[in-house]
């Protein structure tokens, strides 16, 4: 499909599955060559993050640990700039490296707020992998390990990311048009 429509809004494709899922296996390999035999836990950020992480844990081949988070920063098309965390962390951190796993880095304000958490739960090693980031919209300063690809500040929708809840099961990702 060229377009959708998504409650109110149409979108165009943007992001191709093909697009996608090398960007993946691109990240899954340098992951597994900086992080072979460190035993990280991927911590998947719910509820944007999950078809992702799924493709890109199916493509690791190191041994690793995965639990979630779910974190919202978003209602609507806008970002709120508060982040809410949901559901928390139930894996002690102390002395490991932790990957955290999202689907999308525009402004950097949920990140921002996650990651003196986890040094403060002990985190020896935080790395950041997100398959999307907006560069234009990033307002932050720390660092993205793992990119799979840059995009422009559009809202998108599909492969795991929504427009108030709907849209996250497309294989494409596309973006708004109205």
């Amino acid at each position: 499909m060229d377009t959708i429509k998504v409650k109110d809004k149409v979108f165009e494709i943007s992001i191709t599955a093909k697009e996608i899922q090398l960007a993946i296996m691109k990240m899954a390999l340098k992951i597994d060559d900086d992080l072979n035999g460190k035993n990280p836990l991927f911590l998947i950020v719910l509820n944007g993050a999950f078809v992702f992480a799924a493709d890109l844990l199916r493509n690791m081949k190191m041994d690793c640990e995965v639990s979630f988070v779910k974190l919202s920063s978003y209602v609507g098309t806008q970002s709120t700039n508060t982040v809410r965390e949901l559901i928390g962390l139930d894996k002690a951190l102390t002395g490991r490296t932790v990957v955290i796993v999202e689907d999308i880095i525009d402004t950097g304000i949920t990140m921002a707020h996650t990651l003196p958490k986890l040094k403060d739960l002990g985190a020896k090693d935080v790395k950041i992998a997100t398959l999307l980031f907006k560069p234009d919209a990033f307002k932050k300063s720390f660092k993205i390990d793992y990119i799979g690809m840059k995009i422009p500040n559009d809202f998108i929708v599909g492969y795991g990311l929504d427009y108030d809840g709907f849209g996250r099961n497309y294989a494409e990702i596309y973006k708004i048009v109205e």
